[in-house]
């Protein structure tokens, strides 16, 4: 009778509702999206994005939770799904398998949402279930009901419909003999993902844990990290990388023969050939090619000898300029190439021109008057004169000596190269653009013989010392900082730095060409 009784009263109650909310893609092509309900009388929705359609299916879903202000009191869990672990069998006591909605705790509205926030669920479910399932929630609570009176049913609550609601667990009771609310307990959180410590990594290779010896994969860890942090250099070292490419292939193998893995070996294979290229581009780009093979940076001076040739007169016009600035000394400088080997030469005026003097035909007649220069007419004619009709000029201390020797010990044919080298540094077109005036040509000049093989100014790229810097260019600290930013502007230096001992920084790629890099 008992029996049959409990049966009657379970069979009166009712599966919970459920519903969801969707937010799809309308079709290819289109960012427009489709807000869809599980409930029947709720219209299907399109909205231009993907933010406003979740948006509105938030409101949406919250709009019919304020609907329903609690789970009714004749419903069983909705979540009768196969494989929800609250509605396994109890085989401690008393198990009725052939219930399949047997679950435990009061019903309550949950919702259950979607990482990716493609739908929201929300559905009427025993506690029990709520708190098993990870990330869902309780949106609303069973309302507490009056105590029931023995052979009368406890009243419906007015609007709702909501009574006590029933349990298919074991009931528990107060003094009195009536059932007392079970508190909800707290769902279920999500899972925290457990982070695994980062994995040493070469490449896209994943270096194992236990590869041994310990120095092959300390080697291999520190390769990585070295590749890794080699383009976040200020500047590319050639030399640095193909080290490194030389060591990951010696490297790889020893891993290849550890292991027995091919791949490896063929790895192994490519960082040589990587690093012979690289090492080739660093030939080319210093000069320092084999023989026969053409440089990457066609330089104007092809040969060391020329670099230091060129240094060399740079160094004696520095101690025999007759007049003072920086203007009397670019001119000299010059003249200097153009009768280096016999003491004469030729000139016109365009050459005196093009070096950006304030008055050459003063500057000219200061030259001839203290006898530094000779001339067969007056510094006007030299002005005019043009390539067709050029003027001779003489400087007599570089005549050579009775037996024939000078102050230079570069020949005839090697003249005429320093000569157009220096002609073509203080006539560079972007120069002459933006009208630079002699001390920039002058110290454009200077700087050009002052830096490494990649055109870092000074020896390794350490810089210039002032010092020496205003020996060859005679100016003030001012007037140099002014000419560095002249020269910066007009594409000849980089990354210039002046303090008060060095001046440190670079010549573009432009200007490489017409460099003498040091010789270490």
């Amino acid at each position: 009778m008992t029996q049959a009784a409990a049966g009657s009263e379970l069979d009166e109650r009712v599966p919970g509702r459920r519903w969801i909310v969707r937010l799809d893609p309308v079709g290819r092509g289109s960012a427009e999206v489709r807000v869809s309900c599980g409930r029947p009388a709720c219209a299907e929705r399109r909205l231009p994005s993907a933010a406003a359609g979740r948006t509105a299916a938030v409101a949406h879903l919250q709009a019919h939770l304020r609907a329903t202000a609690a789970p009714r009191a004749d419903t069983y869990c909705a979540c009768r799904a196969d494989g929800c672990r609250a509605h396994l069998p109890d085989t401690g006591r008393n198990a009725r398998t052939g219930q399949p909605w047997r679950c435990g705790g009061p019903v309550v509205l949950a919702v259950i949402t979607d990482r990716a926030g493609r739908w929201w669920q929300a559905l009427e479910c025993c506690s029990r279930c709520a708190a098993a399932t990870p990330g869902a929630r309780a949106a609303a609570t069973p309302r507490p009901s009056a105590p029931r009176t023995a052979g009368r049913p406890a009243p419906a609550a007015a609007g709702t419909g909501a009574g006590t609601p029933q349990f298919s667990d074991q009931q528990v009771t107060t003094r009195t003999g009536c059932p007392a609310p079970l508190p909800v307990p707290a769902p279920r959180p999500v899972p925290a993902r457990r982070r695994r410590p980062p994995e040493a990594r070469i490449g896209r290779r994943v270096i194992p844990r236990d590869l041994r010896p310990v120095s092959l994969r300390d080697e291999l860890t520190e390769l990585g990290d070295l590749f890794r942090a080699y383009p976040k250099r200020p500047e590319p070292d050639l030399a640095l990388l193909a080290d490194l490419q030389e060591r990951k292939a010696r490297a790889f193998l020893t891993w290849s023969d550890v292991s027995c893995d091919v791949t490896l070996r063929l790895e192994a294979q490519r960082a040589e050939q990587a690093a012979a290229v690289i090492r080739r581009q660093h030939q080319h780009r210093t000069g320092c090619v084999p023989d026969g093979d053409e440089p990457g940076v066609a330089r104007l001076l092809t040969v060391p000898a020329q670099w230091e040739y060129a240094r060399s007169v740079l160094a004696h016009v520095a101690g025999h300029t007759p007049l003072p600035g920086a203007e009397a000394r670019l001119l000299v400088l010059m003249l200097t190439l153009r009768t280096a080997h016999t003491g004469t030469g030729n000139l016109v005026g365009q050459d005196v021109d093009a070096l950006g003097l304030t008055d050459p035909e003063d500057l000219v007649e200061q030259l001839t008057g203290c006898g530094w220069l000779s001339l067969p007419g007056t510094a006007g004619d030299l002005l005019a004169s043009r390539p067709e009709n050029p003027t001779p000029v003489t400087v007599p201390s570089l005549v050579p000596d009775e037996d024939g020797t000078g102050p230079f010990t570069f020949g005839r044919k090697t003249r005429p190269k320093l000569s157009g080298w220096a002609q073509r540094v203080v006539s560079d077109k972007k120069l002459r653009k933006a009208k630079a005036p002699a001390h920039a040509r002058l110290l454009a000049v200077t700087l050009a013989t002052w830096t490494d093989d990649v055109g870092r100014l000074g020896p390794g790229g350490r810089g210039v010392t002032l010092n020496a810097l205003t020996t060859r260019v005679p100016v003030g600290s001012r007037e140099l900082r002014d000419l560095i930013d002249r020269l910066t502007a007009a594409d000849w230096l980089a990354d210039t730095a002046l303090t008060g001992t060095h001046l440190t920084g670079r010549l573009t790629e432009r200007v490489l060409p017409l460099t003498c890099p040091l010789l270490n």
